[in-house]
């Protein structure tokens, strides 16, 4: 059976990802964020696929300073979000939280995801069972707060654990192997977290991407998900504080770790 979507983790700079989101059907082809050029237009070359649209998450330069390059060799319409407009590359297109567009006869969803970055958007598939999480909810963390509060980002992160389970997390970076030894710290008693980091160990050696990763497997694991837990509370000597409120101290361990 062919699936309708796939998708395609291309690692660019040292530790960043794009992805190529292809619909088998109609040959469209859609990139979310451009850190490099040059490993996305091999990608694209490679498959013989042309590009048809980039979904831009955030303004940060390692997810749009390849834009100008892929545009050149597939002109494309551009999506961002519309509260980041003023500091994007132009847009052609400018969504906020809860619209939604087609991309070749699928749904895709626009979530507001400020906490990294205000304005920070994901892009949920409910087609291809995948959201593009940027540098918001990640494999086994979270993005650093750099504009938003940890309240925000508390919100963001909420919204993207209602996903389905089976979605893919589709994040930003490689950054798994730190954010496991971090999370360690934070859950260190839990079998699910113990066996991925062994996982994540033996990945990393083979020189294997960690992400994207499955939204069950964060919920299980990532502490960053997981500030209603007794243990982690517990742990952290806050068992009556608010969930939003165990985030933050979480976050704030995790900046000076």
């Amino acid at each position: 059976m062919t699936m309708p979507v796939e998708i395609v983790t291309i690692p660019c700079l040292s530790d960043n990802y794009a992805f190529l989101v292809h619909d088998t059907a109609s040959g469209q082809t859609a990139l979310v964020d451009i850190p490099e050029a040059a490993p996305i237009l091999e990608a694209l070359s490679t498959r013989g696929w042309v590009l048809s649209e980039v979904w831009i998450t955030h303004h940060h330069d390692d997810h749009v300073q390849g834009l100008v390059k892929v545009l050149e060799a597939h002109p494309a319409r551009v999506t961002g979000a519309a509260a980041d407009a003023h500091r994007l590359p132009p847009l052609d297109r400018s969504l906020s939280d809860g619209e939604s567009f087609d991309f070749a006869g699928h749904s895709v969803q626009v979530m507001d995801v400020s906490g990294h970055t205000k304005g920070h958007i994901a892009y949920y598939m409910a087609d291809a069972s995948a959201a593009f999480t940027g540098d918001s909810l990640m494999a086994l963390g979270c993005g650093r707060l750099f504009e938003g509060s940890a309240d925000q980002m508390w919100q963001s992160l909420s919204k993207l654990a209602a996903l389905p389970g089976d979605t893919i997390i589709c994040s930003g970076h490689e950054y798994t192997a730190s954010n496991a030894k971090f999370a360690l710290t934070i859950d260190p008693h839990n079998p699910d977290l113990i066996s991925r980091n062994e996982k994540i160990v033996s990945a990393r050696a083979a020189g294997s991407p960690t992400v994207p990763s499955l939204l069950t497997l964060e919920a299980a694991t990532n502490p960053f998900l997981r500030a209603a837990n007794a243990d982690i509370r517990a742990g952290l000597d806050m068992p009556d504080a608010t969930d939003a409120q165990v985030f933050a101290e979480i976050r704030a361990r995790k900046d000076a770790f």
